[in-house]
């Protein structure tokens, strides 16, 4: 899986926050509920709050942004940091992600 990071309006950079692809997304049933992410050797919980789309995108709904792939975590820049991750590599690297209890 993949994760990157995009500006959010609702959550601030503090929040581990993120945004799931469509299909990890599966219908709103994580939203608002907390995933483990793990790289980079180390783990953080985020509250997932959104969806990626996947499938959508490039209109006015979807802020004229293109589609995510399918296997896409938006994560926060607390998520980044959590993770021990320069900055300079925020932009997307290679995550494993569970659900939590």
């Amino acid at each position: 899986m993949a994760s990157g990071t995009r500006h959010t309006n609702y959550h601030s950079d503090d929040d581990s926050v993120v945004a799931l692809s469509t299909g990890w997304y599966n219908n709103g049933k994580r939203c608002l509920k907390y995933i483990n992410i793990h790289g980079n050797g180390k783990s953080v919980r985020a509250k997932v709050v959104d969806e990626c789309h996947s499938t959508m995108g490039c209109d006015s709904d979807h802020d004229y942004q293109h589609p995510c792939p399918n296997n896409i975590v938006d994560a926060s820049k607390a998520v980044w940091k959590a993770l021990g991750v320069l900055e300079n590599d925020w932009d997307g690297m290679d995550i494993y992600c569970s659900d939590t209890d």
